[in-house]
């Protein structure tokens, strides 16, 4: 009995089991991937807390999104790999909620932080002789806080609502993380529009609140640089912006797809892949998109890696 029960507990995760050639090749770039989001994101936070020239607030919150990015990637990286390279993988109740809260927590402080850093860049484009006092520390650090907290604000919230709904389908996920659409088309019948509703409410609140946002901010930042005279001030702002810009409609594009839809309509088959994109791919593109046209960045890397030849 006690056997049957542990079983009945489980969640079976058939991840990509219905593409068995393309586990190989999948394996391959979720490794590369994973690598890429540790070194690119780390090497950026090292290069912004070494170089004074970067202790600005724009890059105090791109660390904070490099660290929202590997803790992200990092709650779904490993057991992904495994259940590629392995049987299908099982994940215990306990375990399943608690890679459910993380990867909720991570993504919706993410959500928020873009936002903040949407009204960072509108502060800096369209208030640059006030910037620096709008900008404080003291501010850059409630926000940066408010992010966190959100984050874990809406993941208590989404899985203490779940967890509480008795399960009555088959527990067997055509996905390889335990996500949270997925895992609502288990639950039973009965009583489920109420905590439904109560539950897209929160994903509402957590996606179209920062959209807005955002919206609004570089509403503010197109008017202020269509005003502009000079080219290289449109330029220097077309560039700081533009990789923002870049990360969000990456990010949002796959998670509103994902978050925003009917839990009927959910399909695991095709949501696992969009999945894949904003968990795996999105994190590693993101120290990308935010030095490939950074010459602070270049600099600073070339400041730092002078240092090191003189080192030796």
């Amino acid at each position: 009995m006690k056997a049957n029960h542990s079983s009945a507990e489980r969640f079976l995760l058939l991840g990509f089991t219905d593409w068995p050639s393309l586990q190989p090749v999948l394996f391959a770039v979720v490794l590369l991937c994973y690598l890429l989001t540790l070194t690119g994101n780390a090497a950026l936070v090292l290069l912004a807390i070494r170089d004074p020239r970067l202790h600005t607030p724009m890059y105090y919150f791109l660390c904070h999104l490099a660290l929202v990015d590997v803790g992200f990637t990092t709650s779904v990286v490993p057991p992904l790999l495994a259940s590629l390279c392995g049987p299908v993988l099982q994940l215990p109740r306990g375990g399943c909620m608690a890679q459910l809260c993380a990867s909720l927590a991570l993504g919706s402080a993410e959500c928020v932080l873009l936002a903040v850093m949407a009204l960072d860049r509108a502060a800096a484009v369209c208030r640059p002789l006030r910037y620096a006092a709008l900008a404080s520390p003291r501010l850059c650090c409630a926000l940066a806080s408010a992010s966190w907290l959100g984050g874990l604000a809406n993941s208590a919230a989404q899985t203490a609502l779940l967890a509480a709904r008795p399960l009555c389908a088959a527990r067997r996920l055509d996905h390889f993380i335990c996500e949270l659409p997925a895992l609502l088309q288990l639950a039973c019948r009965g009583g489920r529009s109420a905590t439904e509703r109560q539950m897209f409410a929160a994903r509402v609140v957590i996606l179209l609140v920062p959209s807005a946002v955002i919206l609004v901010s570089y509403t503010a930042v197109g008017r202020a640089v269509w005003g502009m005279r000079s080219r290289a001030g449109r330029r220097k702002a077309a560039s700081t912006c533009g990789s923002h810009l870049t990360a969000v409609c990456l990010f949002y594009g796959s998670a509103t797809y994902t978050y925003l839809q009917p839990t009927h309509s959910y399909n695991q088959g095709r949501g696992k892949y969009v999945s894949l994109f904003y968990t795996v791919v999105t994190p590693a593109l993101n120290p990308l998109i935010y030095t490939l046209r950074n010459k602070e960045v270049k600099g600073a890397a070339l400041r730092f890696l002078r240092s090191l030849g003189r080192g030796q």
